[in-house]
């Protein structure tokens, strides 16, 4: 048997914001990437080591992409040898609260996998 809604009720609808965090923070190693991020500035390298399991070419394919919507800022440090330092910029840091809270809730609330300790 089915419920009707009730008369004059609005329907439900997910928060299209919410939507839209999740669409791009869910995307594989983005929100992982931000939190890692979130301890401060990393060289490529640093974050490939940081990130087991990530290609470098997904790596890199993240970066541009978090470069691109404004989160992570790349500087180009002069050499020799040139470098390149990775690390979030004001809108980024604002997502790391939130990155936060959602680590302690898994933490409390999700088992670890397998194998991976809970880790990346």
């Amino acid at each position: 048997m089915t419920t009707r809604p009730q008369v004059g009720a609005a329907p439900r609808a997910c928060a299209a914001g919410l939507a839209r965090a999740f669409a791009f923070l869910g995307k594989r190693w983005n929100g992982v990437l931000l939190g890692t991020l979130a301890n401060g500035p990393a060289g490529f390298a640093e974050l490939v080591r940081a990130l087991p399991g990530i290609s470098e070419s997904v790596l890199s394919d993240r970066l541009g992409e978090l470069c691109r919507v404004g989160l992570v800022s790349r500087t180009v440090r002069e050499g020799p040898p040139v470098g390149v330092s990775y690390q979030l910029t004001d809108r980024g840091a604002a997502l790391a609260p939130a990155l936060e809270a959602l680590a302690s809730w898994a933490d409390e609330n999700l088992p670890a996998e397998p194998g991976r300790g809970g880790g990346c």
